[in-house]
């Protein structure tokens, strides 16, 4: 993967130090979004999610939140292959947790319907090599949105 210090300066900083920290060791994808799964009345997403929140609960729920810096700041949108960080009702909620989109994913950019506040999420890198194992990821067996089985990220390195 790729990231974008000049386009999302604070969620690349964080992201960093995150796996300068090690928060990422023996850590998982535990969530996935696929169309077939999802209401008919929504828009549908595809992507996976991974960080802490299932390995390390507690770690994660000490890590404060990032100021937003919105798609419409970055200029970088919720295309195949955009690394985003998940967040919660607050905008500046995001922290550790982040997810991959397998599809264009508008409704997660800044005036889309996936938050409802309309902010959306923050983009701050791709993936450039290796989208197979993200596909491969995504098609695992899955019940409402979360992995049967959720998939290990071994760790996260600075190459």
């Amino acid at each position: 993967m790729e990231l974008y210090p000049e386009k999302a300066p604070k969620t690349v900083a964080a992201f960093l130090s995150y796996v300068d920290s090690g928060y990422y060791k023996n850590t998982s994808f535990y969530r996935v979004l696929k169309k077939n799964d999802q209401a008919m009345n929504v828009a549908k997403t595809e992507l996976i999610q991974g960080g802490l929140w299932h390995t390390n609960f507690k770690l994660q729920q000490t890590i404060p939140g990032i100021p937003l810096e919105t798609t419409k700041q970055t200029g970088i949108l919720h295309q195949y292959g955009v690394i985003s960080l998940a967040r919660n009702e607050d905008p500046n909620s995001g922290n550790s947790e982040f997810f991959i989109c397998l599809d264009d994913e508008p409704d997660y950019d800044y005036g889309g319907d996936a938050s409802p506040d309309k902010k959306g999420y923050v983009t701050f890198g791709k993936v450039i090599d290796g989208m197979q194992y993200v596909r491969q990821i995504h098609s695992q067996p899955d019940t409402n949105t979360t992995f049967v089985n959720p998939v290990k990220i071994l760790n996260i390195k600075r190459l």
